[in-house]
């Protein structure tokens, strides 16, 4: 697989792409982000691709031991050496298998369960182009994949993960009864603007509390403008987003 080396995090951590291929960005540095750098327990990424979310996360999570499940033999590949070349093979391990059919020992294991899942369902967009289509189009329903994250999160553990803006309702559905201490964070391009993604926390089992709809962040400070200071401070500086509200 022809691959490109790509600097993460300002220079700190290296990413192996492949080229053709997709190409991680603002959303994989965002689901990092995203993640309580105070964490201390096993995490892990559903569908971890070539590392995009995962490498800056293992980073930033210094206290935290990870493991990354990717079904695409190539980009798991890229994901390992990816943990090598960033000396992180202590703490984060790539395991090759499907959303869809977790190993039973994931079963109530993890702290942490965030994911990128594919956006859309086959069908709904015309094909992508080469190397791209597993990471756009989903061979796993939403609402399975929530599943399997749930599957696998400890209880009063937290799943977490960033979709459409478009998917909230599907998402929140498959949530319903199953986790709690909701919190969506909608992420627009500039103020003023729609918001395109939601980044999206919960807890596994708890039923208690109101789903909490945060302000949100903007990505530039205005239509074809400079980045934001938090986009900067993200995807720069290696900053976590602030879930107070």
């Amino acid at each position: 697989m022809s691959f490109t080396e790509d600097l993460f995090l300002g220079g700190a951590v290296k990413v192996f792409q492949p080229n053709p291929g997709f190409r991680a960005g603002i959303d994989s540095v965002l689901l990092a982000a995203a993640l309580d750098s105070g964490f201390r327990g096993e995490a892990l990424e559903v569908g971890c691709g070539a590392g995009g979310a995962l490498l800056p996360a293992v980073w930033r999570l210094s206290h935290a031991r990870f493991v990354g499940l990717e079904k695409d033999a190539g980009m798991a590949a890229l994901a390992r050496r990816g943990v090598l070349e960033n000396d992180l093979s202590d703490r984060a391990e790539i395991i090759e298998g499907d959303a869809a059919v977790l190993p039973p020992d994931f079963e109530n294991r993890f702290g942490l369960v965030f994911s990128n899942p594919p956006f859309f369902e086959p069908g709904t967009i015309k094909s992508p182009g080469e190397g791209k289509r597993d990471a756009y189009l989903s061979s796993v329903p939403l609402e399975q994949w929530i599943k399997s994250m749930l599957f696998a999160a400890r209880p009063k553990g937290t799943v977490l993960l960033i979709h459409r803006a478009a998917a909230v309702t599907e998402i929140l559905a498959a949530l319903h009864r199953r986790a709690g201490e909701i919190v969506v964070m909608p992420v627009r391009s500039f103020p003023g603007a729609e918001a395109k993604r939601v980044i999206l926390r919960a807890r596994k089992g708890l039923r208690g509390g109101p789903t909490r709809l945060l302000a949100g962040i903007d990505l530039y400070d205005s239509p074809g403008g400079e980045r934001s200071e938090i986009s900067h401070s993200v995807a720069q500086r290696g900053e976590g987003l602030d879930w107070s509200g």
